[in-house]
C-alpha cells in the first residue's frame, strides 16, 4: 500500500462525509481504513429486527447529498445502509476504501512528524493526518450479572444479532430497555411462545410520528427546492427540543406530560404503567420514540420483570425477587461502551504521551475534534458531541468543514503539523463544564451513559447545533501551535 497522505479510521457517516470532502477539495491521496467488509459503519452493523433511526429521513443525510427518495419519515436500516454506499459510489470514493483492516494502534512521530498507523494484520502506514471516525457506539456492552457465561441457550447483544437463531415458539428473555430493545421487542414479541422483558430503569418514550411516503409525496420531494425545505423546517422543529435541555430542566414540563399522556392512552393497567413511569427527570437520559413498544408489553405471551436481575442459570433467569424464569434465548439490549471506547484506543502523541494518560482525569478535546499533545489527529463526532435532540450529521459536517480549515492551514504556512494548545483547550473544557453541570443530565442524580465514571457528562453538546455550527465554522489559529 502507497503511504497516503491522510488515513481515515472508520466508514460511517464520519468517514464517508470527510473522504467525499478530501476529494471535493482536490485531495487525493488519503486512505479508508475499516475493519469490516463493507462501507456502513453502526447501519451496517446493527441488524436487529426493527432497527430504524430515531431522526426524521429528511435530517438524518448529508446536507450536500439530500435523498428525496426516502420510503419512511422514520427511516429502516437498509434504506440507510444503502444510502451511504451510494454517496460513496456517487462521490468517487469507494476506490480509497481498504477493508479489513482494523486499527490498533496511533504512534507519533516527534522527528518525522508524522503518524505509524498499525493494522491487526501487522500493516503499518506512515501518514501526515489522521482522522478518526469510529463513532461511539461501537463495542458493546454487556452487564456484569453472575452465571452469565454458563448459560446453554443462544445469547447475543443486539448489535451483534445471531440471525441463524429461530425465535419462533421460543421462551425469549430481552435485558435492557433502551434504544435498540424498544425497536425489537415489538418485532420479536410477534414470534416468541413467551417474552420476558428485564427493565432496570423505564426509559422516557415519546410516541413515534412515523409514516410512509407515498409514490405522490416522492414525486413532490424532487421538486426543485423541495427536499432542502423540508429538511430546514424539521431541522427548526428538532432545535426547538433542545430548549429544555440548553437552558432550563423545568422548560421539559411539557414534554414530560407528552411521554406521561402516552403511556396512559398505551397502558390501561395502571400496575403495569406505575412499573414504566420513570421517577427521573425527562431528558437527562435518552428520550425514546416509539408507537409499538407499550402494546408489545400488554401482550398475553409478555411479562415485564422490574426486579432486577440475581444470577443466569444454565437454562434461567433469576430475578432478585428469587423468582426462575425458563428461557432459551437471551437478547442483551444493554447499550454500549461509550466513554471507554475513546478511551481504549493505543494512541502514543508527542513526546510518548499516552491518550490515557492525557484523559486521566477525564476525557478533554477542543470542541470533540482535536486532542493538545497529539498533533494532526482529528476526532470525528468526538466526546461531547453527541445530541439529544438533533440529527448528528449536522454535527459531523461542522467537524469534517474544521478539519478541513486546519488542513488548509498547513497547505498555506507549510507547517508539518497542528496541536491545539493546552490552555485552549483547558479554557473551552471549563466553559464546557459550567454549562452542562446545571443541566438536566446532572438533574436528581440521574446516572446514564452520558456520564463518565465521575459522573462527568462526556458525550454530549450541551447547547443548540446551530451554536456549535457557528463556533466551528472557521477555525481559530491563535489556538493551535504550528510544528514545522
Amino acid at each position: 500500500m502507497d503511504e497516503p497522505g491522510i488515513v481515515i479510521i472508520g466508514s460511517g457517516f464520519a468517514g464517508i462525509g470527510m473522504a467525499i470532502k478530501l476529494k471535493a477539495a482536490g485531495y487525493h491521496d488519503f486512505v479508508i481504513l475499516e475493519k469490516a467488509a463493507d462501507l456502513g459503519g453502526t447501519w451496517r452493523d446493527n441488524t436487529y429486527p426493527g432497527c430504524a433511526c430515531d431522526v426524521p429521513s429528511p435530517m438524518y443525510s448529508y446536507s450536500f447529498d439530500l435523498n428525496p427518495g426516502w420510503s419512511r419519515m422514520f427511516s429502516p436500516q437498509e434504506e440507510i445502509w444503502d444510502y451511504l454506499r451510494a454517496c460513496g459510489e456517487k462521490h468517487g470514493i469507494t476506490p480509497h476504501f481498504r477493508y479489513g483492516k482494523r486499527v490498533i494502534a496511533l504512534e507519533y512521530d516527534d522527528l518525522d512528524r508524522r503518524w505509524a498507523v498499525t493494522t491487526d494484520d501487522g500493516e503499518t502506514l506512515r501518514t501526515n493526518a489522521v482522522v478518526s471516525g469510529i463513532g461511539a457506539l461501537r463495542i458493546p456492552s454487556f452487564p456484569e450479572i453472575s452465571g452469565r457465561e454458563v448459560f446453554a441457550g443462544a445469547a447475543f447483544h443486539s448489535a451483534e444479532w445471531d440471525h441463524s437463531v429461530d425465535l419462533t415458539g421460543k421462551r425469549v428473555a430481552v435485558i435492557g430497555t433502551g434504544a435498540s430493545a424498544i425497536q425489537f421487542v415489538p418485532r420479536i414479541a410477534e414470534r416468541a411462545a413467551r417474552l420476558t422483558v428485564f427493565q432496570r430503569t423505564p426509559p422516557w418514550i415519546h410516541p413515534k410520528p412515523d409514516f410512509s411516503f407515498s409514490p405522490r409525496a416522492q414525486r413532490l420531494m424532487r421538486l426543485p427546492g423541495a427536499a432542502r425545505t423540508v429538511r430546514n423546517a424539521i431541522y427548526w422543529l428538532l432545535e426547538t427540543r433542545a430548549l429544555g435541555f440548553t437552558l432550563d430542566p423545568k422548560l421539559m414540563k411539557a414534554s414530560e406530560q407528552s411521554a406521561l399522556k402516552h403511556l396512559e392512552r398505551q397502558i390501561p393497567d395502571p400496575e403495569l404503567r406505575e412499573r414504566l413511569t420513570p421517577d427521573y427527570t425527562i431528558g437527562c437520559k435518552r428520550i425514546l420514540l416509539s408507537s409499538d413498544y407499550y402494546p408489545a408489553l400488554t401482550r398475553p405471551n409478555v411479562s415485564l420483570v422490574t426486579d432486577g436481575i440475581a444470577e443466569i442459570r444454565e437454562h434461567s433467569i433469576v430475578d432478585a425477587a428469587g423468582v426462575e424464569h425458563e428461557v432459551d434465548v437471551i437478547v442483551y439490549g444493554t447499550g454500549f461502551k461509550v466513554t471507554e471506547a475513546l478511551q481504549r484506543q493505543r494512541i502514543v502523541g508527542r513526546d510518548g504521551l499516552k491518550i490515557q494518560d492525557a484523559w486521566q482525569d477525564g476525557i478533554e478535546t477542543y470542541y470533540g475534534i482535536s486532542t493538545a499533545g497529539f498533533p494532526n489527529l482529528f476526532f470525528l463526532l468526538g466526546p461531547n458531541t453527541g445530541l439529544g435532540h438533533n440529527s448528528v450529521v449536522f454535527m459531523i459536517e461542522s467537524q469534517v468543514r474544521y478539519v478541513m480549515d486546519c488542513l488548509r492551514l498547513l497547505s498555506k504556512t507549510q507547517a508539518r503539523a497542528i496541536d491545539v494548545k493546552p490552555g485552549r483547550q483547558r479554557a473551552f473544557n471549563r466553559r464546557l463544564r459550567e454549562r452542562l453541570d446545571p443541566l438536566v443530565w446532572n438533574a436528581g442524580g440521574c446516572r446514564s451513559w452520558y456520564l463518565d465514571e465521575h459522573g462527568v457528562n462526556r458525550t454530549l453538546w450541551p447547547g443548540f447545533t446551530f451554536e456549535y455550527w457557528a463556533r466551528t465554522r472557521k477555525m481559530k489559529p491563535g489556538a493551535y501551535e504550528l510544528i514545522y
